[in-house]
């Protein structure tokens, strides 16, 4: 099978998806329903089941940096440029930044990493990266902009891995490699059972999603990460949405940097650091990912960039497929 036919079952499932939604044949809530059952049990599974079974010598951290170097070069600059740009508000350009440079590693990033890079391994370690790393930067801005005090909170950010069924499951999966355990028989077929599904049911929610989504369908609700303290709506100041040309040209700059400027920055780099065909292909797909939903989740519960961050999920969504190929074509 090519790399670019690789993707035909992804386009068929998203739009077995987006039909069912459409039709009415799997309920209003069909999106949010599968993205929990995917989000919660099947890709935890999934990832669990890779890495446990994965040598830790298998990691090179080489690719690791070389996704980390373009995820915070086109984050730094969409947090900057949201203000040199557009005049963004401090407290809106880590959201800005976020919609930019955060990749969907989660519901789009193992159907697209299992049919074009054959496993979840390189995926895996990208999860990693965004919510150990990338996820604390992002929060600890946004608790300090929201709250009057400018504090932080720590205890929720600390507390964010074992909240989180992802990244519980891959740092599991980690220990349990180092460790050298392995799972009863009937606990790894089940496990293996379940994560079967992750591929699949995450396509046909992403599809589902596309159908008319209201601003709360938009983004999965298991993915969200409760904070410890709502920001109550009398205390949002909330800024103007550009509307018209400026919002478009913000849009076009966000999808930009997401779709083009990651995947290229990623490939200088993994030049650079002289990776291997395979390992540059994972790196360049990876970073071709679309702007994570999460991103919509964190503007919604601090009210800062909704429309936008709203906007960046679905026009990214729906490019990336075609970048992700197109990459996949020339590094393949």
């Amino acid at each position: 099978m090519s790399l670019v036919s690789a993707f035909v079952p992804i386009w068929i499932l998203t739009a077995v998806g987006y039909a069912a939604c459409r039709w009415g044949l799997l309920g209003e809530a069909a999106a949010s329903v599968l993205g929990r059952f995917v989000f919660h049990l099947a890709m935890p599974s999934a990832l669990f089941l890779a890495l446990s079974r994965m040598p830790l010598s298998v990691f090179d951290g080489r690719s690791l940096l070389a996704f980390a170097v373009s995820t915070a070069a086109v984050i730094g600059f969409g947090w900057i440029g949201a203000s040199w740009l557009f005049g963004r508000r401090p407290g809106e350009r880590p959201i800005w930044g976020m919609a930019a440079g955060y990749v969907n590693s989660a519901n789009l990033g193992i159907p697209i990493a299992t049919q074009v890079l054959g496993n979840v391994s390189f995926l895996a370690e990208v999860v990693l990266l965004q919510v150990l790393v990338v996820t604390p930067v992002i929060l600890v801005a946004l608790d300090r902009h929201s709250d009057p005090a400018g504090r932080v909170r720590v205890r929720r950010i600390a507390s964010l891995p074992i909240r989180n069924p992802v990244i519980l499951a891959s740092l599991l999966g980690v220990a349990c490699s180092a460790a050298g355990l392995r799972l009863p028989s009937a606990a790894g077929a089940s496990l293996t059972l379940l994560s079967a599904a992750a591929v699949p049911a995450a396509l046909v929610a992403l599809g589902a999603s596309l159908h008319a989504p209201a601003p709360t369908e938009r983004v999965k609700p298991a993915e969200r990460v409760e904070p410890a303290e709502r920001v109550e709506p009398a205390e949002r100041v909330e800024p103007a949405e550009p509307a018209g040309l400026a919002g478009l040209a913000e849009l076009a700059v966000i999808t930009a940097l997401k779709l083009v400027a990651q995947p290229v920055i990623a490939y200088v780099t993994g030049l650079a650091l002289h990776l291997s065909p395979q390992q540059l292909l994972a790196v360049v797909v990876c970073a071709g990912l679309p702007t994570a939903q999460n991103t919509f989740i964190y503007s919604q519960e601090y009210g800062v960039g909704e429309a936008v961050t709203n906007r960046a999920v679905l026009v990214t969504t729906t490019l990336s497929l075609a970048t992700v190929a197109a990459a996949a074509t020339l590094l393949g």
